[in-house]
């Protein structure tokens, strides 16, 4: 498993929201460690007279040892709220929060350069690791089941069909990885790819993909140099040039854009791609057995 596993010790900015309470309290059933919540002014507070409040995340990383953050903060504050985790530390952020105005966006990810934090998101499903019973994230933790198969995906209704797919089909998932559909991701394809390639309990990956920029083109250099399979899919074959398709960063603008291109590039890296969703588990299961993979 990669990013986050039994030890992972969770603070929750803007905890006291209905959005942020209704998921957090789902991460909790599910096995999460959260050790604190952040709401400016309601310091000192608990939080569903269990979880204790803090002014800010400085003060909740000392007072609990937090190790991750999920943002939960309206659009407006959340590229602020990147930017007080990172400087208190915290060396994994994962933001939900979707509509970050792009101004902001370009404000928080200089603000990430030189630093060693990861940033999950925004606009994303978060992430989860069904063996160790952690979730950063508002995906169905239902689906998911312990296994050895990575996910890493830019859309996160695709990847709960994925995840459910690779379910049906009896192959379990290490860690499942929503990076975000917005045009200024924290994290890409190739950064997560390197970490599944390096995790020993991971034994292949399935990369979801989108029309928009050249994150999948990226991916597929490192591919080239991976030991693991890796079967793929990209989103939005149909698309029409400059239009935007679902998310912010979903939109054909030149052709390493298209998802022909990316889907081709992919190929020719060895990843085995698939252009029907619906056939993504049961390529999955065909690919692993061919390759005696668990």
């Amino acid at each position: 498993m990669i990013l986050v596993d039994d030890r992972t010790r969770v603070v929750v900015q803007g905890i006291t929201g209905n959005e942020a309470t209704f998921h957090t309290l789902r991460c909790i059933e599910y096995g999460t460690e959260v050790v604190a919540g952040v709401t400016p002014g309601k310091g000192g507070s608990l939080w569903e007279e269990r979880t204790p409040v803090f002014e800010s995340v400085e003060e909740a990383k000392r007072e609990t040892g937090a190790t991750a953050s999920i943002i939960f903060v309206p659009a407006q504050f959340a590229s602020d709220a990147i930017i007080e985790a990172v400087d208190a530390g915290i060396p994994l952020v994962v933001c939900i929060t979707e509509f970050i105005p792009t101004m902001d966006a370009i404000t928080w990810h200089r603000y990430l350069q030189g630093t060693d934090v990861t940033v999950i998101g925004p606009n994303c499903p978060g992430i989860i690791s069904p063996p160790a019973r952690c979730k950063v994230g508002i995906m169905p933790a239902a689906i998911h089941m312990p296994g050895n198969i990575g996910v890493v995906s830019r859309s996160g209704t695709l990847t709960y069909e994925v995840v459910a797919q690779l379910t049906s089909e009896g192959i379990g998932q290490s860690t499942c990885v929503g990076i975000g559909g917005d045009p200024l991701p924290g994290t890409d394809f190739a950064r997560i790819l390197r970490r599944f390639e390096a995790d020993d309990d991971t034994h292949a990956v399935i990369l979801v993909g989108e029309i928009g920029g050249s994150m999948e083109q990226e991916a597929a250099a490192y591919i080239e140099t991976m030991s693991k399979p890796v079967i793929a899919f990209v989103a939005g074959a149909s698309a029409p040039a400059g239009r935007r398709m679902g998310h912010a960063g979903a939109i054909i603008e030149g052709q390493s854009g298209r998802a022909r291109e990316k889907m081709a590039a992919l190929e020719s890296a060895g990843a085995v791609v698939v252009e029907n969703p619906a056939e993504i588990g049961a390529t999955a299961n065909r690919v692993l057995s061919s390759r005696e993979v668990c």
